[in-house]
């Protein structure tokens, strides 16, 4: 009844806030001519095939085969994280998730609002978008001693730190097809990045389970959550050092 209830509450404000840009009110002239502006898409499909194998591609790709499992890992095993550290239970370890969550909801809006602040300001857009995932990978790493601290509302502090981080960073990653492909390839590199995400998270759950198998400790999964980010903005740099739009697909 009550996840009914607030079910329909949800409905009903989505419905309120959520309109088509040339219908609301809150969108000026100026922002409906730029939502508006993107030429036609080319005739035609665009195959896997065709863009797989693109440097652009494989940058998003592998970002996303890195830093999707840390997120899978948050959202599956902090719950027995929190009972075997901080021997809280069903009763007791609703309260610190839901703090978690819900600021990691604050990062996803952060992390898109900061490099959209720099590119208004005249900073390119590769370096909005990489200075971000920068600030926010760094911010990922105190998560590497979550697994020793002792006070529960601390660690809750930074597990929340690091899933805001995730979310900011993963904001403007997942811009990253729309960025460097034209519309017609958009939906074909993201999912070809978000395949390589949940075999990353399969990898993951893995690792997890034998890591707590044979060491017993979360220290190791959350020293492996803490790197990859770098990894992935290192993996990003490399194959799109520019961030220059493909054109031949």
């Amino acid at each position: 009844m009550i996840t009914g209830g607030f079910s329909l509450i949800w409905l009903i404000a989505w419905l309120a806030i959520y309109q088509r840009p040339a219908q609301s009110r809150r969108v000026s002239p100026s922002e409906l001519k730029f939502i508006t502006s993107d030429p036609p898409d080319d005739p035609g499909r665009v195959s896997w095939r065709s863009v797989i194998f693109k440097r652009e591609t494989l940058a998003y790709a592998i970002a996303k085969f890195l830093v999707d499992p840390v997120w899978w890992m948050f959202l599956f095993w902090l719950p027995d994280f929190f009972a075997k550290r901080h021997g809280l239970n069903l009763r007791t370890f609703g309260v610190p998730l839901a703090i978690i969550y819900v600021t990691s909801d604050l990062g996803s809006v952060g992390g898109g609002y900061l490099s959209s602040r720099l590119i208004k300001r005249g900073v390119s857009l590769n370096a909005s978008r990489k200075l971000t995932m920068a600030l926010c990978a760094l911010l990922i790493i105190p998560v590497i001693t979550a697994a020793t601290i002792d006070n529960l509302w601390f660690a809750v502090a930074v597990l929340s730190l690091a899933t805001a981080a995730h979310q900011g960073f993963s904001a403007n990653l997942l811009t990253l097809p729309s960025d460097l492909f034209p519309r017609k390839a958009v939906g074909t590199v993201a999912g070809i990045g978000g395949a390589m995400g949940a075999v990353g998270g399969m990898i993951m759950a893995e690792y997890a389970g034998y890591i707590l198998q044979t060491v017993g400790s979360y220290t190791p999964i959350f020293a492996a959550c803490g790197a990859l980010y770098f990894i992935a903005l290192l993996v990003i740099q490399l194959l799109s050092p520019r961030m220059t739009p493909v054109a031949d697909v």
